[in-house]
């Protein structure tokens, strides 16, 4: 193997793009291909532009193309150039682009290095069935090669349906370079003459990488090593329309949990997904610019601006790199307890006008979302866990839990010791001069001491009863947010249910 192509082999300003297609929802591997491709233009002070791919009109889908703009702007991937901001090479999206492959394609047939290609669907589904049945690699058999151009001609201008397939040389190999990996060669026998202009007149995307990148002055071709199969079909087309090559990065896929191509199947979502789930832009783009990049063998939380300074396409490990949904999850929880307290709690209120009922009234208090922010900052790890964490505190009225999520571990069965064990509670805590969270918690401890009880059995007994929950914000500050009236009455209404169990 050859030694990598490096920065210095283009001297040519650095322009990439993110080429999506509309067809989908944005995945994880789209925006970590994304995401470098944006740190490498931003390092190297290039451009980064952002192309629409639609020339498979078939399966494109409405509203992807917003979905997949969507999540390029939350992860913060701003790009210069694209279909919403212009510029100077307009259109950026390719079914707008049409006369440019037509032309190209003309071209190549007119040096020879392309043809027309009759062959209906169904004889080519038959030789495929054929190959298959024979066990030889699949691919077209030439068939078209050589008609008469003039005939083919004649036949395309008389509205017979065909495409147009490039004329892969017989013989000799093609070899082009990776940056990842070196040079590799393959032998020109084991392509076939693949189409580049389809019967509709959309180019397929072979033609139109081919025909965009060098119009667009593109000069890094970043994608998924699933594209390296394709690469020497493409530089074969480079070559005969008389561009310069790009330098080719292909990334390896992300593994999901079973050693498999991470898909849905794993749990794996969009982007919009995680972003609906509570993750922060800031902890997905992190994690995903070391999945299958590292600066070190201890480095793991980066900010963007340190990621510029330090990321580099050679340094991309050409090994598949595994999905860890639970370091995500541990990022983000350290993302958000590393947030000014201000801007967490705003984020806090955001999300529960989100999803608290309806009767809820709105605008939340901010001073109140405030006052808790310190309380839960230190277990949430998902913006979504901020609303059952702490939805209680906007209920006037808790409903008083059922005996059975009452009355857990020590309690078990033993109704009437706990009924006894709240009077005592409501009684301390009646005897009590203000409300505030540490003569809460002496007083409960005292109580636990006189009716002899674990302080850890009374206080989940009156964290389920206060909140309504078992898993909650530190039990005595809640006490204190929730206020005196609000607990007293849960901790009488209680039990009085339990007294009555007896």
């Amino acid at each position: 193997m050859t030694a990598r192509v490096t920065e210095s082999a283009s001297d040519r300003p650095v322009r990439v793009r993110i080429a999506p297609s509309p067809t989908g929802e944005p995945h994880v591997g789209m925006a970590r291909t994304a995401l470098w491709t944006w740190l490498y233009a931003r390092r190297m002070g290039g451009q980064f532009i952002l192309r629409v791919e639609d020339t498979d009109q078939s399966r494109s889908t409405e509203g992807a193309l917003e979905h997949q703009m969507e999540a390029l702007r939350w992860l913060g991937l701003d790009w210069d150039e694209g279909p919403d901001i212009g510029g100077p090479h307009a259109p950026y999206v390719q079914s707008q682009r049409l006369p440019g492959y037509q032309s190209a394609a003309a071209r190549l047939l007119e040096s020879g290095d392309a043809y027309r290609c009759f062959c209906s669907p169904e004889r080519l589904s038959a030789l495929r069935k054929a190959q298959q049945k024979a066990k030889r690699p699949p691919g077209y058999d030439g068939t078209c090669r050589n008609i008469d151009p003039a005939k083919a001609d004649s036949r395309a201008d008389g509205g017979e349906s065909h495409v147009v397939r490039f004329h892969v040389p017989d013989e000799g190999t093609t070899t082009f370079n990776d940056l990842l990996r070196g040079d590799i060669t393959v032998n020109n026998g084991t392509l076939d003459d693949f189409v580049i202009l389809k019967s509709d007149g959309f180019p397929t995307y072979h033609l139109a990488h081919a025909v965009d990148d060098p119009a667009m002055g593109i000069t890094h071709v970043t994608r998924g090593d699933e594209w390296l199969p394709s690469a020497p079909r493409h530089v074969l087309l480079f070559d005969a329309l008389g561009e310069p090559r790009p330098i080719y990065v292909h990334f390896p896929v992300i593994l999901g949990p079973d050693g498999g191509k991470l898909s849905k199947r794993h749990g794996a979502k969009s982007v919009i997904e995680y972003a609906n789930e509570g993750y922060l832009p800031d902890a997905l783009f992190n994690f995903l610019a070391i999945t299958g990049w590292a600066l070190d063998d201890h480095t793991e939380i980066f900010t963007r601006e340190r990621l510029i300074e330090v990321f580099d396409l050679a340094d991309v490990s050409v090994n598949p790199a595994g999905f860890d949904g639970q370091k995500l999850e541990w990022m983000n929880g350290l993302y958000l307890r590393e947030m000014p307290e201000a801007e967490l709690s705003e984020l806090f209120a955001q999300r529960l006008e989100r999803e608290l009922p309806a009767d809820v009234p709105r605008p939340l208090d901010r001073m109140f979302v405030e006052s808790f922010t310190p309380l839960i900052r230190e277990r949430v790890k998902l913006l979504s866990e901020v609303a059952d964490m702490t939805g209680f505190f906007f209920q006037p009225e808790v409903p008083t839990p059922p005996a059975e999520e009452i009355l857990t571990k020590k309690w078990r069965d033993r109704a009437e010791d706990a009924a006894d064990a709240l009077a005592a509670a409501v009684a301390d805590l009646e005897a009590l001069d203000g409300w505030v969270a540490a003569p809460l918690e002496a007083a409960l401890r005292a109580t636990a001491e006189r009716i002899e009880a674990r302080p850890g059995d009374l206080f989940m007994l009156l964290r389920v009863i206060v909140t309504g929950r078992s898993v909650t914000p530190p039990l005595f500050e809640t006490m204190e947010i929730v206020g005196e009236e609000p607990c007293l009455d849960r901790l009488r209404a209680a039990e009085a249910m339990l007294r009555d169990l007896g």
